[in-house]
Order: structure tokens, then sequence, then C-alpha cells
């Protein structure tokens, strides 16, 4: 399996995969629930980041079994989904962007899979933290969709879940941000580590607080993804249909080994590579 798709808010259904099943994975971080289909012949895995019908808040969510249990299955390259609210008058609601830089405000604990002790220390370089090779096949794409996008943008990550102040947002800007979001980090930072090619479509889905004439809403972003359902499906099958069989960046040679996800694949899950969930 090369390849999987991380759907963020809105997106629990791509409506790409055919032969679907559900499973639940065993990883050493817990449990982490994902859909596997085909595409054109392909298998590909499918997670929803909040779950599947949104019930895992930003904060809540279990990003070192997401990424260990794709690691675990032999994924190469991430394709995920974000919505974002934009801090640019160049990026507006509506606006695809494929980041490639962050700024981290997250306070969640969980930064990496390194933690001392028996697994060690790393400090690995995050130049290119988003994957440029899928990132340039996903601007091709779009411009030939005809789909308004943007190649490169700043995203810095607040891990709510409340929305940000004006006062916060004031701040991204002065620092060079161009979006805000809640769930890009530490994803990308742990798909580092594990080797794996990142990439992030983030949907322009409102103005950031302080920008917008009016209150934030969750709602209101939810309208904004599903209106722009149809384009992101379409984006996405047709990178996925250019992805080359090798890969052609540094992602991989900039992470590291995380030998203890073999041998918790080997000792826990079935002959099929499969938990027994």
């Amino acid at each position: 399996m090369r390849i999987a798709i991380i759907g963020g808010t809105g997106v629990y259904d791509p409506r790409i995969l055919s032969n679907v099943r559900e499973e639940t994975m065993d990883t050493p971080y817990g449990t982490a629930g994902l859909r596997i289909g085909e595409y054109r012949g392909e298998e590909i895995a499918f997670l929803a980041r909040h779950g599947f019908g949104h019930t895992v808040p930003p904060h809540m969510i279990n990003y070192r079994a997401n990424i260990a249990v794709l690691k675990m299955l032999g994924v190469k390259r991430v394709i995920a989904t974000s919505a974002v609210g934009s801090l640019s008058p160049d990026m507006p609601p509506g606006m695809f962007v494929f980041l490639d830089q962050f700024i981290d405000f997250a306070k969640s604990e969980v930064r990496t899979f390194f933690d001392g002790g028996e697994h060690g220390v790393v400090h690995l370089d995050y130049g290119e933290p988003y994957c440029p090779e899928i990132r340039g096949i996903m601007y091709e794409k779009a411009n030939k969709l005809g789909i308004e996008a943007i190649n490169g943008g700043c995203y810095v990550c607040a891990d709510g879940p409340r929305f940000e102040t004006p006062a916060e947002i004031k701040m991204f800007e002065i620092l060079g941000g161009d979006l805000v979001g809640m769930t890009s980090v530490p994803e990308t930072v742990l798909a580092r580590e594990a080797q794996l090619c990142y990439s992030s479509i983030a949907m322009v889905t409102n103005w950031a607080a302080g920008i917008s004439p009016t209150p934030l809403t969750h709602q209101e972003v939810v309208d904004i993804m599903e209106a722009n359902g149809e384009k992101l499906r379409s984006l996405i099958m047709a990178t996925i249909e250019e992805l080359p069989e090798e890969r052609g960046c540094g992602c991989a040679a900039a992470g590291v080994e995380i030998p203890w996800l073999d041998e918790y694949k080997k000792a826990h899950w079935s002959q099929h590579g499969r938990s027994g969930a």
C-alpha cells in the first residue's frame, strides 16, 4: 500500500475508493480506525482525522496512532486535507492552498515518536516540512482542473478546539503566517519522522478572527468544505494517478527508522497485516 488519504473537517468520505472495508487496527499508541479500499486497482487507506462523523476534537486526536498505523501498513505517501482560516488577502475563502511551511503554536504534549529512554532522541531537519514532489503535482493538476490554487503557504497551528482571538491572529500575521488551523502539527512532524511523504491541501473556509466581518462558526467551515467536495475529490484522484512509483523527494532520507513499529506489527497483527479488532 503506497498511498493514504487523511481527511479533515468535512472530509469523512471522499467517495474515491471501491470495495471499501472498515478496520480498527492496533498500534503501540492505541487503536486507529480507518477504511481501506481500491482506486484504479491499487489499495489505498483513508483515515478520518476527527473520526467518521467528527467525534474527536483537535486536541484529542491520537496523532501517533494515526501515523503509526499508516507506517505499519507500508504507506509511503500521505495526502491530507485541512480546513483553514485565512490571514492573507491573496487567499480568500474557497481557495486551495498547498502548504510548504508551518509555525507551531500547538500545545499538544505529543511532539515525537522519540521520547527518550529506549526509543532515544532525534533532531530532524524540517526545511521542507511538506513533500515538494506531491505539492508540485497537486498544483499542476489543480491548474488543469481549473481549481483556484496557490502553490505554497505558511500554516500556523493553534490546536484549539476554540477559534483564535483577533489578537492572536494579528500576532500570527506579524510572524508571517498565511493560514491558521488546528491539526497539521504534529501530524506532519510525525509523518516526517516515519519517513512518509506528507502533503496538505488547505481549503480556505473563512477569514480568520478580526478579519471576518461575522463571528466564526464550525458550520460555516463544514459548509464550505462540502461545497468544494467535488473539486477536492477530482484533485485527489488526479494527483494519485500522477504519483510516480518511486519517490523523487528527500522526505524518506530526512526521517529515521522506527524499528519498534515493525516489531509490534509482527507480534500483534495477524498474518494478513490486520488487527483482530
